[in-house]
């Protein structure tokens, strides 16, 4: 039995082994394969693990003996699931390894923009600090965010824990979505989450129900000093939109730690503009977080070897 890794390098860049999931079958680890050679890669494989590679028909032709697809990822947009269904491919997540993550780099980003830690850093290194007259310098405005409104779109574990934190930090919470559960939560409509929060920030999968959710209109109806957070999936907000709102000041600004095309492209509408924040989908990576990750991985292809597959996804 064979097991393959297309895109290890997206999982460790040489602090976390994959070495221990030679356990279950002879292991082939490539770094990042180009998309011409996966045919290559898998045409002997019964086991592939992934991140983002793209299980698409084409690359799946070129698979005959492929069985199971792991994902190093709760997202699963990367799957041509009815593809895989057709062809009997057992296809399993890692579901809620980086809850803690997320929540705490939301959190990160949104501090960032109340607290400015960063830009008075740079004003304190390059000498602000030492040529003032004042023992207090306010240059950058900070606000605090006790009292304000954060509105969550998508309520699954992240964005249950994100709620958690802003309670702790004395925020109101608004949430908006469609699978209503928790009932000491305040639900609201997706407009009514716009026109409130201070604070907006994206904890949904990326569907054909939640692509492009966030466009011009959506943004027209947000308090001009909203800010918006997104660590969720790119698709889900319209970047050239977001783009255009910030820079004529329909929002105050946002973070963003994912892009609908990842790496960024050079010509990304995001890059550069004042008041956007950009981290390189990185809220998902500290290592704890994948240690955990390929834990759940590991887990998976146990129970499906012994044929109780586990955190199964289907179309």
């Amino acid at each position: 039995m064979k097991l393959v890794i297309t895109d290890a390098k997206t999982i460790t860049q040489g602090d976390l082994s994959l070495a221990p999931l030679g356990e279950f079958a002879q292991l082939t680890i490539y770094e990042n394969l180009p998309k011409e050679e996966y045919k290559t890669a898998r045409a002997e494989a019964d086991l592939l693990l992934c991140n983002k590679t793209r299980i698409d028909k084409e690359l799946l032709d070129a698979a005959p003996s492929l069985k199971y697809v792991g994902l190093f990822a709760t997202g699963y947009n990367n799957v041509d699931l009815s593809e895989t269904e057709k062809r009997g491919i057992t296809v399993c997540n890692a579901g809620s390894y980086s809850t803690d993550a997320v929540a705490q780099h939301t959190f990160a980003l949104l501090l960032h923009q109340a607290s400015r830690v960063a830009d008075y850093n740079t004003f304190v290194q390059s000498g602000g600090w030492a040529n003032t007259e004042t023992f207090s310098p306010f240059v950058y405005p900070t606000f605090e965010i006790a009292g304000k409104n954060l509105g969550i779109i998508g309520y699954g574990a992240i964005g249950k824990q994100t709620a958690k934190l802003a309670e702790a930090f004395g925020m109101r919470v608004l949430v908006y979505t469609r699978t209503k559960k928790d009932s000491d939560v305040t639900y609201v409509s997706l407009e009514e989450l716009l026109k409130t929060s201070d604070y907006i920030t994206v904890h949904c999968p990326l569907n054909d129900q939640t692509r492009g959710l966030i466009g011009k209109e959506q943004l027209a109806l947000c308090k001009k000093s909203a800010y918006l957070i997104n660590t969720a999936r790119g698709g889900v907000i319209d970047e050239k939109a977001l783009a255009e709102a910030v820079k004529n000041k329909v929002i105050a600004g946002a973070a963003i730690d994912v892009l609908s095309k990842e790496p960024m492209a050079k010509d990304c509408p995001l890059l550069g503009v004042e008041n956007i924040t950009l981290t390189p989908h990185i809220a998902w990576a500290p290592l704890e977080t994948r240690l955990r990750l390929l834990d759940i991985v590991k887990e998976n292809i146990r129970a499906f070897l012994a044929g109780k597959p586990q955190n199964v996804v289907k179309p």
